[in-house]
């Protein structure tokens, strides 16, 4: 094969990660637009311009398609913070106040990130009436990322600054769900004095100091 040969033939890789790419931001873009029940891998392929087969050769049903998008949504927002690829650990700077507040800002970031927002809520809606979507969505999506904060509260209680009979578990959603509450229900607005506010809340109680 000539030289000139090879530098024009089509490069089948990235042929497909730019169908992929598509993919993914078609998805998510309709499934934010019309909702999941009406987002169909027809639906996907038109806006991505590819063909069906290509996203049924990839995957084996939408609900695969939008947990992927997600993934690699959240992969680049943890890039764009500063993160190296496939690192998804809390930071342990041996400051559990400060850590979790840097972590809770940058959720601030993401819920208010329409690319992110408004697929979230679509999902998070068809997950309320849709039990199998539900726990999909939960198991795959949110309980690796509530484990992150399992690990750092382990972490601090090993270190000796959360007491040793504390259940990370629960103890996570004293910070964790009131965002995650306010930000569905639109019960009031999110920023990082608020997020800042439920760390301090949760790490030193109600009660005078």
């Amino acid at each position: 094969m000539s030289s000139i040969a090879r530098k024009t033939a089509p490069d089948a890789s990235r042929r497909s990660e730019k169908s992929r790419r598509a993919i993914y931001d078609a998805a998510l873009a309709l499934v934010g637009e019309v909702g999941y029940p009406k987002t169909t891998i027809e639906g996907i392929a038109a806006r991505a311009g590819v063909g069906k087969q290509t996203i049924y050769r990839w995957w084996s049903s939408k609900a695969d398609v939008l947990l992927e998008a997600f993934l690699d949504l959240a992969e680049q927002a943890n890039e764009q913070a500063g993160g190296r690829p496939g690192d998804h650990a809390l930071p342990d700077t041996g400051d559990l106040a400060a850590d979790l507040r840097l972590v809770l800002r940058a959720t601030v970031d993401e819920l208010l990130d329409p690319r992110f927002e408004v697929p979230s809520r679509a999902l998070a809606a068809e997950g309320v009436v849709n039990e199998e979507v539900g726990r999909t969505f939960v198991a795959r999506l949110l309980e690796p990322s509530l484990q992150l904060y399992v690990d750092r509260l382990r972490a601090a209680q090993d270190a000796g600054d959360v007491r040793p009979e504390i259940d990370p578990r629960i103890a996570l959603e004293l910070f964790v769900s009131p965002l995650a509450q306010r930000w569905l229900q639109r019960t009031g607005p999110i920023s990082y004095e608020y997020t800042d506010t439920l760390v301090d809340y949760a790490l030193y109680g109600l009660a005078p100091r």
